[in-house]
């Protein structure tokens, strides 16, 4: 089978910045809090850390027609008590969108929206048998990410986590259960949308060398009308390679990147969901303790 361009790249990518890592990079253990690109784990850092986190993620390819939206959100994360973090985004969007059928057809870059991210962890996997951790976001959003209309939008994502170390400091596995109510209301008509997405996540990493880790994460999502997941409008199965690398004492990096390995609209025996989902996406997030 012969391996996709961006999957190529992206190869190439790991290896190239893996034996550019300092070989005085030490690992005290697996550090889960910034571990995956879609997922999250169980760690929220220590208290009196902080944290600026730059997040990049690319969604392209849609059925028919050039589709390009990126999403680009700059954080500060802070951990006021034990087991307690909060973060707070500011997001950028930038949209290529031409010639996709039910889309119209936008090339603009403007200021997105914020976000307020807290998160608090009630089992530590050191103490007890697996992690858990109980995260809620709230955005809101005068852009829509995926028709790039003008909007007033407010959504909220709810994730529990769980993870656990099937080697010790050497291989973890983490597993997500995901549930995203949003309200729009589009400028130019009035009309108010609600829909929601629920969804589950599994993810494993294996630490390569010290500072390096490489794995894949899995994720299956159901698209609902309404914030109840009263109707299905299609769900997909993406999945990816991820890698984390630990560039310095300060500063990290996690590239991920995911296919639609599966997909089907509600009412269509089609292989893929091109209509509520993309092709492919990609995360770059970087971060530096402060």
């Amino acid at each position: 089978m012969r391996m996709p361009p961006r999957a190529k790249t992206f190869q190439a990518a790991v290896v190239s910045l893996a034996a550019l890592l300092p070989a005085c990079v030490h690992a005290e253990g697996i550090d889960t809090e910034h571990l995956f690109g879609f997922m999250i784990g169980t760690d929220v850092g220590n208290v009196g850390e902080r944290e600026f986190q730059s997040e990049t993620t690319g969604r392209f390819g849609k059925n028919g027609g050039r589709y390009r939206a990126v999403g680009q959100e700059f954080e500060l994360e802070f951990v006021p008590a034990r087991n307690f973090r909060i973060e707070i985004g500011s997001t950028f969007a930038s949209h290529l969108i031409s010639g996709v059928p039910g889309l119209d057809d936008q090339r603009r870059l403007s200021w997105q929206g914020g976000s307020l991210d807290l998160r608090y962890r009630f089992l530590d996997r050191e103490t007890a048998l697996f992690g858990l951790t109980f995260a809620a976001e709230a955005h809101a959003h005068r852009v829509d990410e995926t028709t790039a209309e003008t909007v007033r939008s407010f959504g909220t994502e709810f994730r529990l986590a769980f993870d656990r170390e099937l080697v010790p400091n050497r291989v973890v596995a983490a597993f997500n259960l995901i549930y995203e109510p949003e309200w729009t209301r589009v400028i130019s008509t009035g009309v108010m949308e609600r829909e929601s997405t629920a969804g589950a996540a599994l993810a494993v990493m294996a630490q390569v060398r010290p500072g390096f880790l490489l794995g894949g994460e899995a994720r299956y999502l159901r698209k609902y009308e309404g914030t109840g997941l009263e109707e299905l409008a299609g769900q997909a199965l993406f999945v990816g390679p991820t890698a984390y690398f630990q560039l310095s004492k300060r500063s990290r990096l996690t590239a991920s990147w995911s296919v639609q390995a599966w997909g089907r609209p509600a009412g269509s025996f089609a292989s893929l969901d091109h209509v509520n989902f993309e092709r492919h996406q990609a995360r770059l997030v970087f971060g530096v303790n402060f």
